[in-house]
């Protein structure tokens, strides 16, 4: 990773949205990351992508990779309250349907090389090595990033993740 990235350790959470205005939901997710760290949030571009075991009829998501660094002090779970807190800002309600659309799904994918299973937090996500829409934006960011739990880095895992024809870059 960059030599100007703080000594601590990256947390990768994944954005998405497929209610509203994707775009425009991702863009103010990232403005709300950044306020809570003092140091720059990595972004990776947009990306289109397939509904994923989603109901029929979901519209497409436009999903992103962010890479934030925490400040002294925080944990993972009050990361995960934070993100909680974003996702209700920006209209989210407690679902009816399994992945159902949304105008906000934010992510905690990994805490540096921490590994958590609680009711309430499972870290390193437990599905992001398979997820295209996931790896696609973070190999953008940190192609030899090596997720915890995983022995491969992003780019190689992108290269064994299940097909998505569809998934597709944004224009910036």
């Amino acid at each position: 990773m960059s030599s100007d990235w703080p000594d601590r350790p990256p947390v990768i959470i994944a954005l998405g949205a497929n209610l509203g205005n994707p775009e425009a939901q991702l863009r103010e997710a990232l403005t709300w990351l950044q306020a809570g760290t003092d140091a720059p949030v990595r972004a990776s571009s947009f990306w289109s992508s397939t509904p994923d075991n989603c109901p029929p009829g979901s519209p497409r998501f436009v999903n992103a990779v962010a890479m934030v660094f925490p400040r002294p002090g925080d944990s993972p779970e009050a990361t995960l309250d934070r993100l909680q807190e974003l996702e209700r800002l920006a209209g989210r309600r407690p679902k009816v349907v399994l992945n159902e659309a949304r105008p906000l799904d934010l992510d905690l994918i990994a805490w540096g090389d921490e590994i958590r299973q609680t009711p309430r937090l499972t870290l390193p996500h437990p599905r992001a090595h398979l997820r295209r829409f996931v790896l696609a934006p973070l190999n953008e960011l940190c192609p030899d990033f090596i997720l915890p739990k995983q022995h491969l880095p992003v780019h190689q895992l992108l290269a064994l993740a299940p097909p998505d024809p569809d998934l597709h870059r944004l224009p910036s």
